[in-house]
């Protein structure tokens, strides 16, 4: 997987205090890490500071896993 997967799992391991061996790339990020939607976009504005990017809201609907989040993470660096 890609290195901005490495630091996403990382990053979310240490916040949520999870193991990131669980942080798959097929797995959902809501359940993994057992967030609501509120949580999620606090997610997302600390993704988006720590990898200096910007993803559009009608872009981030479609996100599931963590996989397809670090893809659009990728798509913008």
């Amino acid at each position: 997987m890609s290195a901005s997967f490495d630091r996403l799992s990382q990053l979310c391991a240490k916040r949520y205090s999870v193991d990131a061996s669980i942080i798959k790339p097929e797995g959902d990020v809501f359940e993994t890490l057992k967030i609501d939607s509120f949580q999620a976009a606090e997610l997302m504005s600390e993704l988006e500071m720590e990898f200096d990017v910007e993803i559009p809201d009608y872009e981030l609907q479609d996100i599931k896993t963590f996989g397809a989040l670090a893809g659009a993470i990728d798509a913008r660096l």
